[in-house]
């Protein structure tokens, strides 16, 4: 089944909020076993609305619509799609009602234009809405299928599950679904990964092998049609192998966590404990890794010393080091080490890290932007400085450091 996502809604052209909704479909359709092709994302105006149904019409076997289900005036989604079909709209009597006692127990007046939500295309099935007021919809005509939700994610979302989703798998033929492995990677770039293993790429068939970076780290999707999870584990489990055999070393995950996951799990598991003492990333360190739920029980805390007077003051650093003809200054592998030492000796951590460098967009103390030290001491005194040179704007940075670090660091943790 050939799919496309037509979202409705000039905001979203405008970009006044960003279009979750087809993230999320495009996840649940490749659950599903759908091969979504095409999104496309269309304003309130039913002369260009019109166009976008017509051509997805000629080019998918599913077309699901997001927003202009609606109350007011520019909410014609099913108006305008009812007008291609060459089909009326008609009340659904069990989502009036469900309107009408909405605002009878609220004791709030139903204007006539609410009931447009309850609206549907004559012949449609009804997708209930268990979390808001407009009905969803579903039609067949000739070999299209097409399902209109709502906007607001937090209707559209379980209309999806609850309703949408089963109408969708009656219509499709027993293929089998897709099943994705996520091989995560840290330490190593997209092109030297994708380098690593071009010939996998360049003859694959199945698993089908997709590539893509963002900042600090690469992903390999693996993908596979089958009709149970042990049959698509045998086809995954091949191609694996063979690309752990040959970059294992930076492969740090084989399910969908962010690097900072794994290393409070492997701490958590070892009963160790962590504190920071950051400078040019200013807790950037702290923040990912006291996102993971659980992350209490191995993180103690951290100092952001971003000048070197609080560097001085919190942690105890000589001026002489930081400043003067003479002194390594901020941004040096000495300064990283005692900054590292120093975190560690007053939080009682097992690991302490630090890292000192210069983000840009100018440089500092005659050094370069991207050069940055960090260091990784633990309780009984092992000591590892990592000198790194980090390309990109300020913020590129500050993220790249970030990674760079816990790469360090989970390196360290797997050789415990």
């Amino acid at each position: 089944m050939r799919a496309e996502i037509i979202a409705v809604g000039t905001e979203l052209l405008m970009g006044q909020i960003v279009n979750s909704n087809a993230q999320y479909l495009s996840q649940k359709f490749a659950e599903m076993g759908v091969n979504l092709y095409y999104q496309t994302v269309v304003g309130d105006n039913a002369e260009r609305m019109a166009d976008a149904m017509r051509l997805a019409s000629s080019r998918a076997d599913l077309i699901v619509f997001t927003g202009g289900l609606g109350p007011t005036q520019d909410d014609i989604t099913r108006d305008v799609l009812a007008g291609i079909l060459g089909l009326g709209l008609s009340i659904h009597q069990p989502s009036y009602d469900h309107i009408a006692s909405f605002h009878i127990d609220r004791k709030v007046i139903m204007v006539e234009s609410n009931a447009r939500q309850a609206l549907m295309i004559d012949g449609a099935d009804p997708l209930m809405n268990d979390t808001g007021m407009a009905v969803g919809s579903a039609i067949t005509q000739g070999n299209t299928h097409y399902v209109l939700l709502p906007g607001p994610p937090k209707e559209m979302k379980p209309m999806f599950e609850n309703y949408a989703m089963p109408w969708i798998l009656g219509k499709m033929p027993n293929t089998g679904a897709l099943f994705s492995r996520m091989l995560k990677f840290c330490g190593i770039g997209e092109s030297r990964l994708e380098h690593a293993i071009k010939d996998l790429i360049t003859t694959q068939s199945d698993p089908s092998i997709a590539p893509y970076a963002k900042e600090g780290e690469v992903t390999i999707r693996l993908t596979t049609r089958a009709h149970t999870l042990e049959a698509a584990n045998k086809i995954l489990d091949v191609t694996h192998l063979e690309i752990h055999n040959r970059v294992g070393e930076f492969l740090y995950s084989d399910i969908d966590v962010p690097l900072e996951a794994v290393i409070v799990r492997l701490m958590t598991e070892k009963g160790l404990t962590l504190s920071v003492a950051e400078s040019c990333t200013g807790g950037l360190l702290s923040e990912l890794i006291t996102s993971i739920p659980g992350s209490s029980a191995m993180f103690h805390g951290g100092v952001i010393c971003y000048s070197n007077e609080w560097k001085h003051r919190s942690l105890q650093i000589p001026m002489n080091m930081l400043e003067g003809e003479d002194a390594p200054g901020a941004v040096s592998e000495e300064v990283a080490i005692l900054l590292a030492q120093q975190i560690v000796q007053r939080t009682g951590s097992d690991l302490g890290i630090s890292i000192t460098g210069i983000a840009g967009p100018d440089h500092s103390e005659r050094k370069p932007v991207g050069l940055i030290y960090a260091a990784i001491v633990s309780k009984n005194g092992d000591t590892q400085v990592h000198q790194l040179n980090i390309a990109g704007n300020r913020e590129m940075v500050r993220v790249r450091t970030v990674k760079q670090v816990m790469y360090q660091l989970w390196q360290q943790l797997r050789n415990l």
